[in-house]
């Protein structure tokens, strides 16, 4: 929870709709009485950035590392999940800047969807790339997912961990030391360690991620492989050169949407009408993984909903009052096509997943009404 939220009355900015409950989040208060949330702030400045510039320090960044295994092999590495980001980023490295990148993905292992299907085998015809995908240990992540969503309210914490340290491990594997993520999180919607920096080497501060204490559950370290904060492992990390591709390009995901649709990338649209969101174009590849998305509404009082409409807000593509009549609508839904897929690959029932849910509850945001049913205490208007 957020250092700075004051418990039960949530305060939302007064610009687009994210609350004072998100972790990390900053408030700053106005000359006029309004409070602007960190997230707006940032993306208010990007006006004051010259872009042009940066993208010189990243033609050098390209530079240095051009050829570096040989004319015909990888110079390069981009982490991708094969969503509109991954078709932006793959566009810039490959096509702007010709480098010849090799692209590495983690399969979260739930029912992938049509569009998830499409967009992964079409990163790779559309841009010509290798994808050296990991599917992961499905025994050992079981075993975690459950215990991480029963003990802190994040399911999907081991598959979110390999999608940033598989990358890692790989980039030294292959001697491709440029690594390639898309955004800073942190500094794009609001997070604790929202800095602006090229480099990524501190991605595992950014509370997706970051570290837990495992001794609570019955595995096996030697099954951890691949799984591990570099900088806290044996790997040289300062051999390696992480970057966010949004530190030197202007970034805006609905501009990396508009792109990727324009190269064969495929949305939910004809698909599935998700319940708790109000896009049908982030995080659209498999149905189970979004529930990690949706348990910030029970612990932070937002969700899925709250974060994107927040950002078309910013862009200028949705009204404030729209966006606050979407968040009152969709944030508390998840989806019961999640719930299904989400029961059934970790093997347990209905019944015990909304009890686990329940747990999880903050007492200061939520109280039950006279149906049993948790509703924010004090939600935007």
């Amino acid at each position: 929870m957020n250092k700075n939220f004051r418990g039960g009355v949530m305060r939302y900015c007064d610009f687009c709709v994210m609350p004072d409950s998100r972790p990390g989040i900053k408030f700053t208060t106005l000359d006029d009485g309004r409070v602007k949330c960190s997230a707006c702030i940032n993306h208010e400045n990007k006006k004051n950035i010259d872009y042009k510039s940066r993208f010189k320090e990243l033609e050098a960044l390209c530079d240095k590392h051009r050829g570096r295994n040989g004319k015909n092999d990888y110079d390069c590495a981009i982490a991708v999940s094969g969503g509109k980001d991954s078709h932006f980023q793959v566009h810039i490295m490959k096509e702007v800047l010709g480098m010849n990148p090799v692209l590495f993905s983690v399969e979260d292992n739930f029912t992938m969807t049509k569009a998830g299907k499409s967009n992964l085998r079409n990163l790779s015809e559309e841009f010509g790339c290798h994808i050296i995908s990991l599917k992961p240990n499905i025994k050992t992540q079981k075993a975690l997912m459950l215990y991480t969503f029963e003990k802190y309210g994040k399911p999907t914490w081991y598959i979110d961990r390999l999608i940033y340290s598989y990358p890692f491990a790989m980039a030294a594997k292959f001697n491709t030391p440029l690594l390639v993520y898309g955004e800073n999180v942190s500094y794009e919607y609001g997070g604790s360690d929202a800095v602006e920096t090229p480099s990524a080497k501190d991605i595992f501060l950014n509370g997706v991620a970051s570290d837990i204490d495992l001794s609570g559950v019955d595995i096996d370290l030697k099954d951890l492989q691949l799984f591990y904060d570099p900088n806290s492992s044996n790997l040289d990390i300062d051999s390696l050169e992480p970057i966010y591709l949004s530190y030197f390009i202007k970034w805006n995901s609905y501009s990396n949407y508009i792109f990727a649709k324009s190269r064969g990338f495929s949305d939910l649209k004809s698909e599935w009408d998700r319940a708790h969101t109000v896009e049908d174009f982030d995080q659209v590849d498999s149905v189970a993984y979004i529930v990690h998305a949706w348990m910030k509404y029970p612990k932070f009082g937002h969700a899925m909903a709250t974060d994107y409409a927040a950002r078309l807000v910013r862009y200028g593509l949705m009204s404030r009052d729209k966006a606050i009549k979407l968040v009152k609508e969709r944030d508390h839904a998840l989806d019961p096509r999640c719930v299904e897929d989400f029961c059934n690959f970790i093997g347990i029932s209905k019944s015990k997943f909304w009890q686990i849910i329940e747990k999880h509850y903050n007492k200061d945001i939520f109280a039950k009404n006279e149906f049993g049913e948790y509703k924010i205490k004090y939600g935007i208007s």
